[in-house]
């Protein structure tokens, strides 16, 4: 018999008709809500610094390095960068940073990456917070409509990825010269480049989109063995997807910060031949 005390059904979300009749929400004991309050700080930290430093402007360029926030420069305002990638495609209107005109091309490829939604999702959204945690929203509509079924651009993002991973790779070239240009020299610095590059290239491979277009579209990998023996090596990258895409974040804002502190004087650059 009703008394007017039960609390109201809820015919949505975890409580659908269609779902097993548990009361609580989730049955999970451990502190399930550390990983992605840890996935929400670290991509938080990674925004506030890369916009910091995107429309600051100034000290991206310490000969031989260039940020990799800054390359290639496309405006007229750029540094001079003497064999750097200064490419003035963009002329004397353009008067904000030089950075905002290539960073949409990195940050919309790691954007739109599968894993990188996955992290988002689950550190700012909440959809779902964690496995066998039921996400808050009375509704789910996936990534099939409007604005989450851009996230299906991601192959063409990777398309433009890889020009500026090989930019970068021109860069990392370059650096191996001291503040006079002259070649054959390394620095902390030097290290510091050959780093990001090996793992920005490492994320950039690992990613899904590469190994599909590689092997994914095969049906007799017997016939073609190069492409097979490719769709693996890209695989056992793929299986370190997620480490790689933090490892790549953290290495290009090192990259960068290093840059920073060079140009402006904070830290001089040790030169170990």
């Amino acid at each position: 018999m009703a008394t007017g005390t039960e609390p109201p059904q809820i015919n949505t979300g975890v409580h659908a008709a269609t779902r097993a009749a548990i009361g609580p929400r989730h049955l999970r004991t451990d502190r399930w809500w550390l990983s992605p309050a840890l996935t929400a700080g670290g991509l938080l930290a990674f925004i506030v610094y890369s916009t910091w430093r995107a429309f600051a402007n100034a000290d991206y360029y310490a000969a031989p390095y260039v940020s990799p926030f800054y390359s290639p420069c496309l405006a007229e305002n750029c540094a001079t960068m003497r064999g750097g990638p200064n490419w003035e495609i963009f002329g004397s209107w353009w008067g904000l940073s030089p950075a905002l005109l290539i960073l949409i091309f990195p940050l919309g490829f790691r954007l739109t990456c599968y894993y990188y939604r996955k992290a988002y999702y689950r550190g700012f959204w909440a959809s779902p917070p964690a496995c066998a945690v039921a996400e808050p929203h009375k509704t789910y509509s996936g990534e099939t409509r409007f604005p989450l079924i851009l996230q299906n651009i991601h192959r063409y993002f990777f398309y433009a990825a890889l020009p500026v991973a090989s930019i970068l790779t021109y860069d990392t070239v370059l650096a191996f010269r001291d503040e006079h240009y002259a070649w054959g020299h390394v620095g902390l610095g030097t290290i510091v480049f050959v780093v990001n590059i090996v793992l920005i290239w490492a994320y950039t491979l690992s990613c899904h989109s590469c190994r599909h277009i590689i092997g994914g579209r095969l049906k007799h990998f017997s016939k073609h063995p190069v492409r097979y023996r490719l769709w693996g090596w890209v695989g056992r990258l793929n299986e370190r997807h997620m480490l790689l895409a933090w490892a790549s974040l953290i290495s290009v804002a090192l990259a960068d910060f290093y840059v920073y502190l060079v140009a402006s004087g904070a830290f001089d650059d040790p030169r170990l031949f």
